[in-house]
């Protein structure tokens, strides 16, 4: 495994990694690393190399030793120049078989106790961790800090990173009360991108890790790649600086080996891995049901999906694709497939209906073998307007039209490695469990309102659950947020049976009861 990982490492590309102050190379070191991008025909890197100072040396120097410029010719013929498949039928696509799927909507009562049961065990012995995805900013939301940092709306006014944290924290106190623990850990591994992690790390600072251990919160960087040319070049951005991008979320594998994730779990014994993304104000952590389920099953990944809403909206599915678990994206279903419906459940349901909402587990034993199969996943192409420095009249330019390539990987291109019996896929209600914040105020579809809605109504649902009446004057849909502090999935609010509860409102302590 160590020699896996030396060889992973020796292939990086403009990886996130600390290192010592920049300063300016020896000669030798600067003609090995010139020859070896002329050797690969991208010498142009050096071009303003003569005309810079020290500190411009110092800045462009490491960035080039951390590429290989002939792993970036392969993945740009690759990109600008793919082979046509010899195989022109289309691919096979149904529904996962019933053994790799269930629904809390009509599984047994029985096997949902299980499986919380069993997932509450693993969470008590610290077997569990949370991995998310957080590179975003809130650019669409008019801001660029962190999407992380951004506040809903709540009465509250938390951020989507506080909600998160306390159903940790929550999580880990109920963990350690029903199993007799005298304390349970939950390490949270935060992901994010060059331009928020710093905003990231001081977010967390400056909330004291939201009453988290900081030694159990680690932040770390997913990885770039160079952006590439039509003519299949290395941009340069500017005189000193080369043209990156994010590498995708399927950018998480690669960092998860070189941010010392997959070393930290290994010290920690952590055997079951939940990962997500940070735009998901429902989204529960470590879900004792979830982790149950996978865990009860042996698989290496399982997926949470809801039920999409109709035949045309714009979400992946989670499928069997030639006999592989896979996902396919909604511009590669056809219209045949997307409005067929589900002979089993009438003609409500549609067959392919299992909306992917990027909400995964991994075991450990899967994750530990990244470094044997991560070379084998695709890069995607997106082609971009990418601004440049022109070589020949030194002037920024920014294209009017796409000029070159973004290359990425997406979090599930790892899913068809796997054959069948070794995934599983889990329905959950979407009003539970699912309301992305995708776009700005005001757009009416998955948007800061619309979060703050759904938070609302799931606490007023909870509370009219536990026998409480929510009454409002003024607006007959208005909700109460419940702290994830008091309830994690609706559960220790018999303090509020009976009672009545004016809305809006916020229940943030257990002797605020109806207030």
């Amino acid at each position: 495994m160590a020699g896996l990982l030396n060889t992973v490492m020796d292939k990086l590309h403009l990886s996130s990694d600390k290192s010592e102050p920049p300063r300016e190379p020896s000669d030798e070191d600067v003609k090995n690393l010139r020859d070896k991008f002329h050797k690969a025909n991208q010498e142009h890197v050096f071009h303003y190399w003569d005309s810079l100072d020290t500190a411009g040396r110092a800045s462009l120097f490491p960035q080039l030793q951390k590429i290989d410029p002939h792993h970036v010719n392969e993945l740009a013929d690759t990109a600008l120049k793919p082979q046509k498949e010899e195989n022109t039928e289309p691919p096979k696509l149904e529904p996962l078989p019933d053994n790799a799927s269930a629904s809390v909507m009509d599984s047994a009562k029985s096997d949902l106790e299980a499986w919380h049961h069993h997932g509450m065990e693993l969470v008590a012995e610290s077997k569990v961790a949370v991995v998310l995805m957080a590179g975003g900013q809130g650019t669409r939301l008019g801001s660029s800090a962190p999407k992380g940092c951004y506040n809903i709306g709540l009465p509250s006014k938390k951020s989507l990173f506080q909600l998160q944290a306390e159903r940790i924290v929550k999580l880990q106190h109920l963990a350690a009360q029903k199993h007799a623990h005298t304390s349970v850990t939950i390490p949270w591994y935060v992901m994010t991108s060059g331009p928020t992690r710093g905003p990231t790390q001081e977010f967390f600072e400056q909330h004291n890790y939201f009453g988290l251990e900081k030694d159990n919160v680690l932040i770390f960087e997913q990885g770039t790649l160079p952006c590439i040319s039509n003519e299949g070049k290395i941009l340069m951005e500017d005189k000193a600086k080369i043209a990156v991008a994010p590498d995708g979320n399927g950018g998480l594998y690669n960092a998860m080996i070189t941010g010392g994730v997959i070393s930290d779990m290994q010290k920690r014994g952590i055997k079951h891995v939940h990962a997500y993304c940070v735009d998901n104000c429902l989204v529960k952590m470590a879900d004792p049901t979830f982790i149950g389920f996978a865990a009860a099953k042996s698989v290496d990944i399982a997926t949470k999906v809801v039920r999409k809403r109709n035949a045309k909206e714009s979400v992946g599915l989670i499928l069997s694709k030639n006999g592989k678990p896979d996902v396919v994206e909604y511009s590669e279903i056809s219209t045949e497939h997307a409005e067929a419906k589900d002979a089993k459940h009438g003609d409500d349901v549609l067959k392919f209906r299992a909306a992917n909402i990027v909400n995964h587990y991994y075991s450990f034993s899967f994750l530990e073998s990244i470094p044997q199969w991560m070379h084998k996943l695709p890069h995607h192409v997106a082609r971009k307007k990418i601004p440049y420095i022109d070589l020949n009249s030194d002037k920024t330019v920014k294209p009017e039209k796409p000029n070159g390539v973004k290359l990425e990987q997406f979090v599930f291109d790892c899913f068809p490695l796997l054959s069948m019996d070794k995934f599983a896929c889990l329905e959950v209600k979407r009003e539970d469990e699912f309301s992305p914040l995708k776009n700005a105020s005001g757009t009416g579809e998955d948007d800061p309102e619309t979060s703050r809605k759904d938070i609302l109504t799931q606490g007023r649902r909870w509370l009219e659950a536990t026998g409480a009446s929510v009454v409002s004057e003024d607006d007959q849909e208005a909700g109460v947020e419940i702290s994830p502090l008091i309830s994690y999935e609706g559960e220790g609010l018999d303090f509020l049976s009976k009672k009545t509860i004016h809305a809006p409102a916020v229940i943030e302590r257990d002797e605020d009861q109806g207030k």
